[in-house]
């Protein structure tokens, strides 16, 4: 997992998320608890469990982009699931224990990645040779092999790295493809299905198939198949889920979904239910998987809302109590927009730009159109339905309609777009409060 310091982590989410001060410190603290209590003796590790988050703040500020770049700086198991995508146990739907079996995935395919970018080389050196073979077949009066065949295919060794030989045709044994079988079940039995398909997978075994291909493909197939002898498949495994109990990360989304509204005198019976069914996983439980049972004791789960027709004391009080570190994620303002346009690594304009680059026409927004694209997104953003940072697209889409469209046709070279140009595109759309509804 990462080694990070709170400050290094803050730095890093700082390249692509502006402003929420407060949301990058606690999360960087939390990453970091969970690299601190790794060090400790095993006695008092036991003790400690992760203080889970509860992030709240209004739609497009920054939260689920938090957790995205958090996905990647962790190098621990990392899972962001929908709080509405699951149903009480009982109803028709997925059940909250799935987010332990998908985490558990999740964490094998990290590891076996791992593993095979650790044995490539060696892996990479055994499918040359099994190309080779295939170029070369040693003959067969001979058990041993001559200075001259030797140098041959030291030749043709170095012909294949060079790429010489990539579309020579050939023929080589690869093992049997498993046997795919879709099954289609009701939500809820996902577990089941992958049971059957892993048993149907497994009965190919280990037959073999002649297949010709050229050599540039052969060696792509070879090399899987050659990083997957090398790799201890049951020793990769117990490290992945001795890592999901250890590190596991969950980010809930959308929390507030699952709240009972403040109007409403009954609560949603699916909805209560999902935050019941969710207290045993957060406080710590054991979960049945195929991989055996995995214990969710020091899983950190970062829960986040906008909480606009709910409050957080909304939830039920267990699950308010199981999620102690409360953050608040502030509105953007018209200053934070003008940096969300330039100032993160890949930011909007750039990406403009590079886009509009591949058609061979450069873009160059001047200061007073980052000002008027910023100003006309909040201004937008108050009059109608505020979302958040996510108005930049719609309004940066609007703006450079005709030039996306026209790019590949007209032999201009270069783009100039100015407060000018910006009003002359958008002015009218967010002078008109009807249309900004509708089309911005």
């Amino acid at each position: 997992m990462s080694a990070m310091t709170p400050r290094e982590i803050v730095h890093e989410l700082n390249k692509h998320i502006i402003g929420q001060e407060s949301a990058k410190r606690a999360v960087a603290i939390a990453l970091r608890n969970r690299w601190r209590r790794m060090q400790l003796d095993e006695t008092i590790r036991d003790e400690i469990t992760p203080k889970n988050i509860l992030m709240i703040g209004p739609t497009g500020v920054g939260k689920t982009e938090i957790a995205r770049r958090l996905a990647k700086l962790a190098e621990a198991p990392f899972l962001k699931v929908e709080a509405t995508k699951f149903t009480e146990v009982g109803y028709v739907g997925r059940d909250v224990e799935s987010i332990i079996r998908d985490l558990c995935e999740m964490s094998i395919k990290m590891f076996r990645e791992k593993e095979m970018d650790r044995v490539s080389q060696r892996a990479q050196d055994a499918a040359e040779d099994r190309v080779l073979d295939a170029l070369l077949p040693p003959a067969r009066s001979s058990d041993e092999t001559s200075p001259q065949d030797s140098s041959t295919r030291q030749i043709f060794r170095k012909k294949l790295r060079e790429g010489e030989l990539n579309d020579k045709e050939i023929e080589i044994e690869l093992k049997a493809a498993p046997i795919g079988v879709e099954i289609m079940a009701p939500p809820g039995m996902e577990e089941m299905t992958n049971q059957l398909q892993s048993m149907f997978s497994n009965i190919s075994g280990d037959k073999k198939k002649s297949r010709k291909m050229k050599v540039s493909d052969a060696l792509k197939r070879l090399q899987d198949e050659e990083a997957a002898k090398l790799i201890n498949e049951e020793e990769m495994k117990q490290k992945a889920i001795s890592a999901v109990e250890q590190n596991g990360i969950v980010f809930i989304d959308e929390i507030d979904k699952v709240a009972k509204r403040s109007d409403h005198g009954s609560a949603d019976v699916s909805r209560e239910g999902v935050q019941r069914d969710l207290l045993p996983l957060i406080e710590g439980s054991t979960v049945s998987t195929k991989y055996g049972m995995i214990k969710t004791d020091h899983i950190l789960f970062i829960a986040s809302g906008a909480f606009h027709l709910s409050k957080p004391s909304d939830l039920i009080p267990e699950l308010q109590g199981r999620l102690p570190i409360r953050v608040e994620l502030e509105a953007l303002t018209p200053d934070d927009f003008k940096r969300i346009l330039t100032e993160p690594d890949a930011s909007l304009t750039e990406q403009y730009q590079a886009l509009m680059n591949t058609e061979g026409l450069q873009l160059e927004f001047t200061p007073d159109s980052i000002d008027r694209i910023a100003e006309i997104a909040w201004t937008v953003n108050e009059k109608t339905e505020n979302i958040g940072a996510r108005r930049l697209h719609t309004v940066m889409e609007r703006l450079l309609e005709n030039a996306s469209f026209t790019a590949g046709d007209t032999l201009t070279t270069s783009l100039k777009i100015d407060g000018t140009y910006v009003n002359e595109q958008l002015e009218e759309l967010a002078g008109d409060e009807d249309l900004s509804r509708y089309i911005l």
